[in-house]
């Protein structure tokens, strides 16, 4: 038996051949692991905070005057509106200084708005955000009370599939 084999009648599969199989096969993977990567990166929200050291000495005491607002949220979404209802530790509706974030997915930043709250009647904060798709949403949340304790929340909404 030659080094040289003979396949389909006559055609002869060299050292050359197998060669351009295994870079072939080589470059499909390579390139696929090049194009995820890309992906990946340049999908990725990016920072938290710039220095997570100075972040972390102020964390404790944040936290504190945040739960000494004793705030609970609940969000709904109605329709095309994103409504959230801030209350007390007595459960009435709280009136802040200042309300803002950004709402969007966990995993990319294609979808990200920053809605403009309004208050309505019933005391809730109501923001126009157009159909979202079904699936889970996340609404970063950055408000200041009335006496100025900044307040931050992740608020995780859940959007049916219709």
């Amino acid at each position: 038996m030659s080094v040289v084999e003979q396949v389909d009648g006559g055609r002869k599969v060299t050292g050359w051949h197998v060669l351009a199989i295994f870079v072939g096969a080589f470059g499909v993977i390579i390139g696929v692991n090049i194009y995820m990567a890309v992906q990946a990166v340049s999908t990725f929200p990016g920072l938290e905070t710039k220095n997570s050291y100075v972040a972390s000495q102020q964390f404790d005491d944040d936290l504190a005057r945040q739960r000494a607002l004793g705030w609970r949220i609940e969000p709904q979404i109605l329709g095309t509106q994103l409504s959230l209802m801030i209350t007390d530790a007595g459960g009435q509706p709280v009136e802040v200084a200042e309300i803002g974030g950004i709402l969007g997915r966990a995993t990319h930043v294609l979808d990200d708005q920053e809605p403009v709250f309004n208050r309505s009647m019933t005391g809730a904060y109501v923001a126009e955000v157009g159909a979202l798709d079904y699936g889970k949403w996340e609404m970063r949340l950055t408000a200041v009370a009335a006496d100025g304790t900044g307040f931050r929340k992740l608020i995780e909404i859940y959007v049916p599939q219709n």
